[in-house]
C-alpha cells in the first residue's frame, strides 16, 4: 500500500489523538504531513515534536508564540487563527484529511478540503448534519471520496462493501444508552454534568459526551446517515445496545440484516478510513463472544429523550432546520456544562430555537451561516430571558 499523508484537523481531542497511535502504529502505511488545534498548544507542541510533521496550526492565535518558539529547531512550519485551519488543507501533499474539528466550527476547513479534492475520513458529524445536500454534491462535483469515522456509520459502511448495486431497506444505528438508559423523566430533571460525564462504554469529549447522553449525539448520526448513505428518513432507526458490540446494522431488500461487530474502540473505524479499500493487521484488543454471552437491544425511548425526536424532526423538515437544531444544541450543551440550565431544559431551548428562527428550504453556504448565526443569538438571548 503506497504511504498516505494524513492531515488531522482537531488532533489534540479525543479522535485526534487516536488517529496518531494508529498512524504510529502503521507507520509503514500513514505519515502526518499536518497537525492543527484550537486551543492545546501544549499536547499539540508534543504531538509535533513526536511525529515531526511538515506544519501545525494553532487556531487560537494568541498561543502561535509558544508553539512558534518550542518549535523553532525543528522543520515545522508554524501557522495560527481559523483561517489558516482552513487554508491549510490546501497543500498539495495532503492525501487524506481527517475532519476530527467537534462541532460547527469543522465546516469550512472540510468543506475546502473537498474543493482541493482530498480524500476525507469524516469524523465531524456536524459537517453533514449543518449542510449535507451543499457538502455531498461538492463531493460528487470533485469526486472526492467521504470515509466515515463514527463507529456507527464505518459500520453501516463495512456492511455495504461489496454490496453497492443493492438495495438497502433499512438501516438501524445502535445506540448505548448512555449513562441514563432507562431513567425516566423525574430522574433527568435532577442529574448535573458530571453523572452525564461518565459514559458508560465510550471515553470522548465533554460536548460528545453530553450530547451522548441526551441522545442528541444518535439524532445528529441519524441526520448524517441520511447524506452518507443517501437514505429517506424512513429508512433510518435507532436501537439501543447497551454492550456496544453491533455497531450498527444494514437490512437489505431481501430482509438479509448484516452487521458490523467489535469492541468499543475508535481507533478501528480511523483505521478502517485511512486503509480503504485495504484492511490492515493491527494489535488492539479482540473481541471474545464468552466476554459477553448476552448481547440485548431495546427501543429507543424518544418521550424520555426528545433530542432524538428532534432530530428527526429536523431532518423531516429539511432545509436549514438541522442546521438551525445543531446551532441551538452548540448552545444548550455549552450551558448545561457551564451549570446554567438543567439537563431536560437543553430539549426545551432547542425546540424553542428551531420554532423561532427562519426557516430556509433550499439554502446556499451564507444562508447556512446565517442560520447559524441566527439560531445562536435566539438561544443565546432565549437563555437570558430564561424564556423556553
Amino acid at each position: 500500500m503506497e504511504k498516505k499523508r494524513i492531515a488531522i484537523l482537531g488532533s489534540t481531542g479525543s479522535i485526534g489523538t487516536q488517529a496518531l497511535q494508529v498512524i504510529q502504529e502503521n507507520a509503514e502505511n500513514f505519515e502526518v504531513e499536518v497537525l492543527a488545534a484550537y486551543n492545546n498548544f501544549e499536547l499539540l507542541i508534543q504531538q509535533a515534536i513526536q511525529f515531526q510533521p511538515n506544519a501545525v496550526v494553532i487556531g487560537n492565535e494568541q498561543y502561535y508564540p509558544q508553539v512558534k518558539a518550542a518549535l523553532a529547531s525543528h522543520d515545522i512550519k508554524v501557522f495560527a487563527g481559523l483561517k489558516a485551519i482552513e487554508q491549510i488543507v490546501e497543500m498539495e501533499t495532503i492525501d487524506v484529511v481527517l475532519a476530527s474539528i467537534v462541532g460547527y466550527a469543522g465546516l469550512a476547513s472540510t468543506i475546502n478540503a473537498i474543493k482541493h479534492k482530498k480524500t476525507i475520513a469524516l469524523a465531524n458529524k456536524e459537517t453533514l448534519v449543518v449542510a449535507g445536500e451543499l457538502v455531498t454534491k461538492l463531493a460528487l462535483e470533485n469526486a472526492v471520496n467521504i470515509y466515515p469515522v463514527d463507529s456507527e456509520h464505518s459500520a453501516i459502511f463495512q456492511c455495504l462493501a461489496g454490496e453497492w448495486e443493492n438495495k438497502i431497506e433499512k438501516i438501524y444505528l445502535t445506540a448505548s444508552g448512555g449513562p441514563f438508559r432507562g431513567k425516566n423523566r423525574d430522574f433527568l430533571s435532577s442529574v448535573k454534568k458530571e453523572q452525564a460525564l461518565k459514559h458508560p462504554n465510550w471515553t470522548m469529549g465533554a460536548k460528545i459526551t453530553i450530547d451522548s447522553a441526551s441522545l442528541m449525539n444518535k439524532g445528529l448520526e441519524v441526520i448524517e446517515a441520511k447524506w452518507l448513505f443517501n437514505l429517506q428518513p424512513v429508512q433510518i432507526d435507532v436501537i439501543v445496545h447497551p454492550q456496544s458490540i453491533v455497531h450498527s446494522l444494514v437490512q437489505f431488500n431481501d430482509g438479509s440484516l448484516k452487521a458490523q461487530m467489535g469492541l468499543p474502540d475508535m481507533k478501528l473505524p480511523i483505521q478502517y478510513a485511512f486503509s480503504y479499500p485495504k484492511r490492515l493487521g493491527n494489535t488492539f484488543p479482540r473481541f471474545n463472544f464468552m466476554d459477553y454471552p448476552q448481547l440485548t437491544f431495546e427501543k429507543a425511548d424518544m418521550e424520555v429523550f426528545q433530542n432524538l425526536g428532534l432530530a428527526y424532526e429536523a431532518m423531516h423538515k429539511g432545509g436549514n432546520m438541522p442546521c438551525l437544531l445543531n446551532a441551538a444544541n452548540e448552545v444548550a450543551v455549552e450551558a448545561f456544562l457551564k451549570d446554567k440550565i438543567g439537563f431536560l431544559q437543553m430539549s426545551d431551548l432547542v425546540r424553542s430555537t428551531m420554532t423561532k428562527a427562519s426557516f430556509v428550504k433550499q439554502p446556499n453556504y451564507e444562508q447556512y451561516i446565517q442560520s447559524d448565526i441566527e439560531a445562536r443569538k435566539i438561544a443565546a438571548d432565549l437563555l437570558i430571558h430564561n424564556n423556553f
